[in-house]
């Protein structure tokens, strides 16, 4: 700073007054543009969305057309903010989306992300939209139907979730199996690999619904944790907070949040038209009248 300050002063003071708006204009290039105004530019908006996280997020046919929860709420808060934006949609998976919305790539992540403090260290969240409960799966004729039960088992998790870093924490010796995505991890249950399942109880309830035999399928045991859920985006842009948080309060407060809760949790949903039967939590109610940004930790307490 002073090298530079000292080179300056001993310029004429047009050419010093064209040295400091080359310096200006310089570090207004190498500050990276804003969202919206990104959006603005490019014309168009790119949603990060999950192919196998139904209900609130999953691919449809081999068109791959993305339906779900977290997808429609996405759509909303877009066509309110920035109507004229075309909206692409980019499969992303719970490894890659917190680098994929940091270097820009996705301009908002669609897909069930939990919000805690270590995230928000490298992404902002918007305000909660879902409060799940960790839970497992397990065959109806396992017989299994408490983690104590799961002593010496193989237990399945989803590589990149929150599920992996609590089945560390179990007093239960257990033999932890991660697959790729939720479906490959329910496949090792399905198939005999493993005794159980472990992952947020919405999530869960969405893959038995579309499985072969959901009647084979219960969701059992205590709750590992309560975490909210939210969609997000880059860190450090506040305007883009702003807008998303703005339009989804607006959504909560006429109602408009509930009855999409209740076209995917409560009614059948697509491909196979089953129902998930899982009500509105009284926690995400209360988030409904007074939302916030509370990461995993305050849950805690």
């Amino acid at each position: 700073m002073h090298k530079n300050s000292n080179r300056l002063s001993g310029l004429p003071r047009k050419s010093l007054a064209a040295a400091m708006l080359l310096l200006a204009a310089g570090a207004m290039a190498q500050a990276p543009a804003g969202t919206l105004d990104k959006i603005k530019t490019s014309g168009k908006v790119v949603l990060g969305v999950r192919e196998a996280s139904p209900p609130m997020a999953y691919a449809l046919g081999a068109n791959d057309q993305y339906v779900g929860y977290h997808v429609e709420l996405c759509e909303r808060v877009l066509k309110d903010i920035v109507p004229a934006a075309k909206l692409e949609y980019m499969a992303i998976t719970a490894q890659n989306t917190l680098p994929l919305v940091q270097n820009g790539t996705v301009d908002i992540g669609c897909g069930p992300t939990t919000n805690n403090l270590t995230r928000q260290q490298q992404v902002t969240f918007a305000v909660t939209t879902y409060v799940s409960e960790v839970r497992m799966a397990t065959k109806v004729d396992s017989g299994i139907t408490s983690l104590a039960q799961l002593n010496g088992r193989t237990v399945a998790a989803s590589t990149g979730t929150t599920a992996v870093q609590l089945l560390r924490k179990l007093p239960t010796p257990i033999n932890a199996v991660l697959g790729k995505d939720h479906l490959e991890s329910f496949l090792m249950l399905e198939s005999g690999r493993a005794d159980a399942f472990v992952l947020d109880d919405n999530l869960l309830a969405g893959i038995i619904a579309n499985s072969k035999n959901p009647a084979g399928y219960r969701i059992v045991g205590e709750v590992l944790g309560s975490e909210p859920i939210a969609l997000l985006f880059r860190k450090d842009d506040p305007a883009f907070k702003a807008a998303v948080d703005g339009a989804l309060k607006k959504m909560m407060q006429s109602g408009e949040v509930e009855k999409i809760y209740t076209k995917w949790f409560m009614s059948p949903i697509p491909p196979r038209g089953g129902s998930l039967n899982l009500p509105m939590s009284v926690a995400l109610k209360q988030l409904m009248s007074s939302p916030n940004d509370k990461p995993l930790e305050s849950y805690l307490k």
